[in-house]
C-alpha cells in the first residue's frame, strides 16, 4: 500500500477521496491549506479553505483517525493567484484563478510539499482521470460524471506530475460521493458546493479589486465598434467580453461587450453577432503529453469551464497555438483558457491572447 497526503478543502469530495484511499488500505494523512485572506478570518464564512473549511476538515481527519496538518500558503496563494487575478482583470483580461492555483498552489508547492513529507501520491478530489494507455504512456481524462468533470481547470499538468497525483473521485458521479459520504458518516455528508472563487466572499470580483487597488479601476468610456461614446463604465474589473447585463445603455438593441481596450480605458460593445469569433490564438501552452504536436490536429476545444466543447483545428506554432473553431463561437475572452481534447483526453491548453476575427 502506497502513503497518500490528500488535499482536504473541508468539503464533500476531499473528505471522500480521503475516506475511500483509507478504505483501500493506504496509509494517508490530510492538509488543509491555509489561504484565506486574513480579512476574510470570519467563521461563517464557508468558502474554500475558510476558517470554517479548515475546522471541517480537521472534524473529517478526526473522524477517519488520520493525521492532520494545516499548512500556512497564505503568502504563496496572495502572490501566485489574488495579485495574478487583479492584474489580469486591470490589464482588462478576465482571469481563471481556480486554473492559477491548481498550477501554482496544490500541484506545485503543495505537491512539492507532499513529496517532502515522504507521500507517494497526493491525491485531491478533483472530478478527473489518470490513466496509461497500453504504451504506458499516462494520460489526464475527463471525470465520468460530465457535469462536475474538472479537467479542464488541470490542463497545466504534465506528465511527471501525473505520476504523482491520484483523483479517487474521478470514476464516480456525484451523486454517488454524496452517497458514500453519508456511509462513511462523515460530518460533512450534507455541506453544500463551495462558491467559485474561494477569496471573493460576496462573489463581487469588481468591489473586490476596487478595495484592494483603487488606482487601477478608472471609470472610462463605452464606445461603439466605430468609436462613438455611447455611455460610461465604472472600471475595467466590472466587464468581461460577452457581458450584456449591467451596462446600463439604452441603444434600441441588445448590445454586448465586444472587446476591452486596457490602454485607453475603453470598453466596446457591439450587437451579439460582433461577440463571435472563427478561432483564437493562445499562448503560455502546456501539453499534458509532454510534447507539443507536430502537426495540425483535430480536436474539441473548451474556451471556459462551464462552455461546451465545439469542434475545431489547433494549429501549432513555436511559441503559440492557433484554434480554428469549425463554426463561429460567442464571447471568446482574453485571459481564459482554451483546452484542447481529443475524445476523452486532454491533451493540453493555453491562456486565451486574442480571438480571430470571423471573415466578411
Amino acid at each position: 500500500m502506497a502513503d497518500y497526503v490528500v488535499a482536504m478543502s473541508g468539503g464533500v469530495d476531499s473528505s471522500v477521496a480521503a475516506a475511500l484511499l483509507q478504505k483501500q488500505g493506504h496509509n494517508i494523512m490530510g492538509i488543509t491549506l491555509q489561504i484565506w485572506p486574513e480579512e476574510n478570518d470570519n467563521p461563517q464564512q464557508q468558502g474554500c479553505c475558510s476558517v470554517a473549511a479548515v475546522d471541517d476538515a480537521r472534524r473529517v481527519a478526526q473522524k477517519l483517525g488520520i493525521k492532520f496538518y494545516v499548512l500556512n500558503f497564505r503568502e504563496k496563494f496572495q502572490e501566485k493567484v489574488i495579485d495574478y487575478f487583479i492584474n489580469e482583470y486591470i490589464a482588462g483580461r478576465t482571469p481563471n484563478p481556480c486554473i492559477m492555483c491548481n498550477r501554482k498552489i496544490k500541484f506545485g508547492h503543495l505537491l512539492d510539499q507532499a513529496r517532502g513529507m515522504g507521500a507517494d501520491f497526493l491525491a485531491t478530489g478533483h472530478y478527473a482521470r489518470i490513466d496509461r494507455d497500453e504504451s504506458g504512456r499516462i494520460r489526464l481524462l475527463k471525470g465520468v460524471d460530465q457535469e462536475k468533470d474538472q479537467s479542464y481547470a488541470l490542463y497545466n499538468l504534465h506528465p511527471e506530475q501525473l505520476k504523482l497525483i491520484d483523483f479517487p473521485l474521478g470514476g464516480l458521479e456525484k451523486g454517488k460521493t454524496r452517497e458514500l459520504a453519508r456511509e462513511f458518516d462523515l460530518p460533512v455528508a450534507a455541506k453544500g458546493e463551495s462558491q467559485e472563487i474561494c477569496f471573493v466572499p460576496d462573489d463581487d470580483h469588481g468591489n473586490f479589486i476596487a478595495n484592494r487597488q483603487p488606482e487601477g479601476v478608472r471609470p472610462g468610456k463605452i464606445v461603439d465598434e466605430n468609436g462613438k461614446e455611447v455611455g460610461g463604465h465604472k472600471g475595467l474589473p466590472y466587464y468581461t467580453v460577452g457581458q450584456r447585463r449591467g451596462l446600463g445603455l439604452a441603444m434600441g438593441y441588445p448590445v454586448y461587450v465586444k472587446e476591452i481596450r486596457a490602454e485607453e480605458n475603453e470598453i466596446v460593445v457591439g450587437p451579439r453577432e460582433s461577440i463571435y469569433s472563427r478561432g483564437l490564438i493562445a499562448r503560455d501552452l502546456n501539453w499534458t503529453t509532454g510534447q507539443k504536436p507536430g502537426e495540425s490536429l483535430s480536436v474539441e476545444i473548451k474556451i471556459r469551464y462551464n462552455a461546451p466543447p465545439v469542434a475545431g483545428t489547433i494549429i501549432p506554432h513555436q511559441d503559440r497555438v492557433e484554434a480554428i473553431f469549425s463554426k463561429p463561437v460567442p464571447a471568446v475572452t482574453p485571459g481564459q483558457s482554451a483546452v484542447f481534447y481529443q475524445g476523452e483526453e486532454v491533451l493540453g491548453g493555453g491562456i486565451i491572447q486574442s480571438p480571430l476575427a470571423v471573415e466578411e
